[in-house]
């Protein structure tokens, strides 16, 4: 039987709960909520599963080693203490990666570069080769964290963050990161039951992991690239059965997943996005002002959405987002509607109360991930 270990895996502020219950579904042991972050046990299997159907998690680490640090001295010799060469090999490129909070150490720097020598000394001795650092583009990224004097050293298994999902060829100016996007649509309740619409879908993100998520699809299935695929006990057999079982539980969805865009480069760039995930037969894009349309399904609609916040995209944002409002009580009728929004002042605009407010981070941005229910008859006669 495969031996179990453990793992961390990373999210963003306000994912956690969603994260826990995502690994629980998927048959992860002994699940604990971080800060930003979810602790778990399986087996190199699982890693693999969690790599590839995780939607809410930016990276999963494994700790190698943990151990107490008062000084470079004992930083160099536990790192050392460390068989590097069981975990990669000499023709392998690596990079160190270092967070702290501590008062043992000044610059995160410094550790990576102690940490470096370190193991590039212990291949010296122990094969008399050594690998070469690319802090680019890296085989193995190795992860250091110091909390006061515990120190703990960590495999990060998926190299670049696992919001580069693989699909996303072309992008607008400001581009939603696509687990943030899965995150919002986790939290609006989305399981595929009815028909869905991102009025302003730019790229097409909300789009495709909408498309995704009603579908089962694993989130990681069009990435093609791993740092545990440069692991030594990387097992290709086992990673492509995992890959095959993972997409048979692939399911149907009996509704529409509608788009719009009043940009002619935003409809072309989502077009390209969706066709290039495979996911044509599901999402359907038309060019249009949000403002000029009304609701494209006589039965009850899922919206999720990202307006300009008028941060990077420069808009009047009182009569942007009252125009928001107008449009959803006149227009919209029987819709779930939910945004997202870092603009919280011009938010009072919108002239609808929110059912919920959820506070999320879009990059440093604080935000919040609105509700706003239109029941039928909501839309008055003037």
């Amino acid at each position: 039987m495969a031996e179990n270990f453990r793992m961390l895996a990373k999210t963003f502020y306000g994912f956690e709960e969603l994260l826990v219950q995502e690994l629980k579904e998927l048959g992860a042991g002994k699940v604990e909520q971080g800060v930003r972050s979810v602790s778990f046990e399986g087996d190199l299997g699982f890693l693999y599963k969690a790599s590839l159907c995780l939607r809410t998690a930016l990276k999963i680490f494994k700790p190698i080693s943990t151990f107490r640090v008062f000084n470079e001295k004992d930083l160099y010799q536990q790192v050392y203490a460390i068989n590097w060469d069981k975990i990669f090999s000499s023709d392998k490129t690596f990079a160190i990666d270092t967070t702290m909070n501590t008062r043992v150490f000044t610059n995160s720097m410094f550790v990576s570069l102690k940490a470096k020598d370190a193991i590039v000394d212990k291949f010296r001795r122990t094969l008399g080769a050594r690998p070469n650092v690319n802090s680019q583009n890296p085989d193995i990224r190795i992860n250091i964290h110091i909390s006061k004097n515990k120190c703990t050293v960590s495999l990060d298994s998926s190299g670049e963050s696992l919001h580069q999902r693989g699909y996303r060829q072309l992008t607008n100016i400001a581009p939603i990161n696509e687990v943030l996007a899965a995150g919002m649509l986790k939290l609006s309740g989305w399981k595929g039951n009815s028909d869905f619409l991102d009025p302003m879908c730019g790229s097409g993100t909300l789009l495709i992991e909408a498309a995704m998520i009603a579908c089962n699809i694993p989130a990681n299935i069009n990435r093609e690239s791993y740092a545990f695929l440069h692991w030594n006990d990387y097992n290709k057999d086992l990673y492509e059965k995992i890959k095959e079982v993972s997409l048979k539980k692939i399911q149907p969805f009996d509704y529409q997943i509608i788009g719009f865009d009043k940009a002619p480069s935003a409809i072309r760039k989502a077009q390209e996005n969706i066709d290039f995930a495979n996911l044509t037969e599901f999402i359907s894009l038309s060019r249009k002002d949000f403002f000029r349309t009304d609701k494209p399904v006589n039965a009850k609609l899922h919206m999720v959405f990202n307006p300009p916040y008028g941060e990077r995209l420069p808009i009047d944002a009182e009569e942007f987002y009252s125009k928001i409002g107008d449009t959803l009580k006149q227009k919209y009728p029987g819709t779930d509607v939910w945004f997202l929004t870092s603009n919280l002042e011009a938010l009072k605009s919108v002239g609808l109360k929110p059912s919920r407010k959820i506070k999320l981070y879009n990059g440093k941005l604080e935000s919040r991930l609105v509700h706003y229910e239109m029941y039928e008859g909501t839309k008055k006669p003037r």
